[in-house]
């Protein structure tokens, strides 16, 4: 089916801002969005699912929150049988995703079948079968022609995790490869892939190289995604009623840095080896350093998954997500 997105993620002019091409994209792909009908019927949103959708759109928000965001987090943790069918190591893990909000995996994926990745990617460039988006640095969607991208992306051991920590089933979403680092604002993945309820987001970032200081590395911020949750309510993002603001992403991005300042923060670098995987909760404050070593590479891969049952949205742009 035909896709504005395809245009938009070259595209970086004006008309971007107008809220009635992404209504026209969600006509031209509704067969995926059928699978919000029973849900906007189920959390009480009368509107057509071809509609622009934000978080004005559920005040109070439903107070289902993910299990391990949860008061009583630990001791249902350590209660659950599943817990021990994991390793000392992924345990303690776990136990830290609840109060620092990130886990590392490591040498989650072996040498080899990240060279394989590489590889892969690299000759998908040269066929342009792949290419960047309008950043200049993020390949979008690696795992719809890349077999190795999608290997990694659906990996069951990785699934089966996901699945513990989320307590539902997982929608595999979106992916973004990387060649060099992002050097990305400090932000929350809950205003790009937003769900109702609050929090039914993971992201996983893997380490396709050995990455040292000099080369860009993520960074994040522990204990943040304990914070409430921030919409486009919270900052002046400039939409009207027909307009995105302009400058949306931007005075999010400027907030973040208002919160980081406000509970003195301080950021962690993850120097990660290749196979390295850091999970992230949807509310984690993070980003990427600046690259101070010229033409360094910083390879990696990131992955997005929804939970079923609950609904997914893009809170800038007021779009719901197109799922098969």
């Amino acid at each position: 089916m035909i896709s504005l997105g395809k245009i938009f993620r070259k595209y970086t002019g004006v008309l971007r801002q107008y809220k009635v091409l992404y209504v026209i994209n969600n006509w031209l792909n509704r067969n995926q969005l059928q699978h919000n009908k029973p849900l906007y019927k189920k959390y009480g949103l009368e509107k057509s699912i071809l509609s622009n959708i934000g978080s004005q759109d559920f005040q109070p928000h439903h107070e289902d929150i993910p299990w391990l965001d949860q008061p009583e987090a630990k001791g249902q943790l350590q209660a659950h049988p599943g817990f021990q069918d994991f390793d000392q190591e992924t345990q303690a893990e776990v136990e830290r995703f609840i109060a620092d909000g990130y886990l590392i995996l490591k040498n989650f994926f072996a040498a080899a079948e990240v060279d394989q990745l590489n590889l892969e990617i690299d000759s998908l460039l040269e066929q342009d079968s792949l290419d960047f988006n309008y950043t200049g640095r993020k390949i979008m969607e690696s795992f719809k022609v890349s077999p190795m991208a999608n290997t990694f992306f659906r990996a069951p051991r990785l699934l089966k995790l996901l699945r513990f920590i989320m307590g539902k089933e997982i929608i595999p979403f979106h992916t973004i490869n990387f060649i060099a680092g992002s050097e990305q604002r400090a932000h929350s993945d809950s205003i790009h892939m937003t769900t109702e309820p609050q929090g039914y987001l993971i992201a996983a970032w893997i380490a396709l190289e050995d990455i040292s200081p000099d080369q860009g590395p993520l960074t994040y911020y522990p204990g943040s995604h304990r914070l409430p949750y921030i919409s486009t309510a919270d900052y002046p993002s400039g939409h009207s009623r027909w307009r995105l603001g302009e400058f949306a992403n931007k005075h999010f991005e400027d907030k973040i840095e208002e919160v980081i300042e406000a509970h003195d923060f301080k950021p962690q670098t993850f120097l990660a080896k290749k196979g390295d995987v850091l999970l992230w909760h949807a509310n984690l404050i993070h980003g990427g350093s600046a690259i101070t070593r010229p033409g360094a590479t910083r390879k990696s891969m990131v992955a997005h998954y929804f939970c079923e049952g609950v609904i997914c949205y893009h809170e800038i742009s007021q779009r719901p997500a197109l799922l098969p």
